[in-house]
């Protein structure tokens, strides 16, 4: 299964939510990383056809998603962002319910929705209204509704938010473990959620894609350009207000600062090894040291 991406544009008044972005999707994970406003959200909207797009196509195995109509609906998995209201809802009546929109039998639904929820450790809970469930335990309901039909396009905004890290790593390892025959693209402000199982990186800035590549190559793309120096307490303040993207370690040595940038003078000195995500967005979506 390939989808495709060409030239898609989309823009709310005078702001630029996607400029002529171009992808290649297959089979596998693509982590996309970027701020709030990065136009993360919106590339998933544009997918699933909840909004219009103003330019460009979005075509799988080469033909236009809109030229499908329900077929290609049928296929895709949506986690939005935000959480809605579910009134009167239990986790298994609410998923019984996404499961009949979606037009499964109600003997297939009741089979899914029980493993599902099993699955994402909401079964203890499952007759409770969702209502009354922290954040997280609804971010886990919504997950289990995007994975009714068991669809081959699986969009996941945000998936992990509000989790704690146990169920945070649940839930990768569910999403790793999905990977193997569907197109998986989970958005994120969080580079750990997509460290360890993405296959592929895209990070996004002001609606344009500013770079993509698998952990490795992105690492490797950002070699001398990791800079340290070792500072004492009361230097903090200063540095951060020079360096406001400085990270502060806190190591058997002492105190280290930390930055990205293109050439900083001593006492700052050049990392070689221990280059990281955090390192990369940092670098490329426009809070490195000048």
């Amino acid at each position: 299964m390939k989808l495709e991406i060409k030239n898609l544009s989309k823009h709310y008044g005078d702001k630029v939510a996607l400029d002529n972005l171009n992808l290649t999707l297959e089979c596998g994970i693509y982590g996309i990383l970027g701020e709030n406003g990065a136009g993360k959200s919106t590339l998933m909207n544009l997918i699933t056809d909840n909004i219009k797009r103003d330019g460009g196509a979005i075509l799988l195995q080469g033909k236009d998603i809109l030229k499908y109509g329900d077929s290609f609906r049928n296929l895709v998995g949506y986690m939005c962002q935000q959480q809605g209201e579910f009134p009167d809802f239990s986790a298994y009546s609410f998923l019984m319910y996404m499961a009949e929109l979606k037009g499964l039998g109600k003997k297939e639904a009741r089979e899914q929705s029980m493993q599902l929820l099993e699955k994402l450790n909401l079964y203890d809970v499952a007759d409770k209204r969702v209502n009354g469930f922290s954040g997280g335990m609804k971010q886990r309901v919504m997950l289990a509704q995007a994975l009714l039909g068991n669809p081959r396009i699986l969009l996941l905004d945000e998936p992990t938010a509000g989790l704690d890290p146990r169920e945070r790593i649940r839930i990768r390892n569910l999403i790793s473990e999905l990977s193997k025959n569907k197109i998986i693209l989970l958005a994120t402000h969080v580079v750990s959620d997509v460290a360890c199982i993405a296959d592929k990186i895209l990070l996004m800035r002001e609606g344009e894609l500013v770079t993509q590549g698998t952990a490795i190559e992105l690492i490797d793309s950002i070699q001398n350009k990791v800079w340290e120096r070792q500072c004492k307490k009361e230097e903090l303040a200063m540095l951060q207000t020079k360096y406001p993207a400085g990270n502060v370690e806190q190591r058997r040595e002492g105190l280290v600062f930390r930055v990205v940038g293109d050439k900083l003078e001593a006492p700052f000195v050049q990392v070689h090894d221990n280059i990281d995500l955090e390192d990369v967005y940092l670098y490329y979506l426009g809070n490195k040291a000048e």
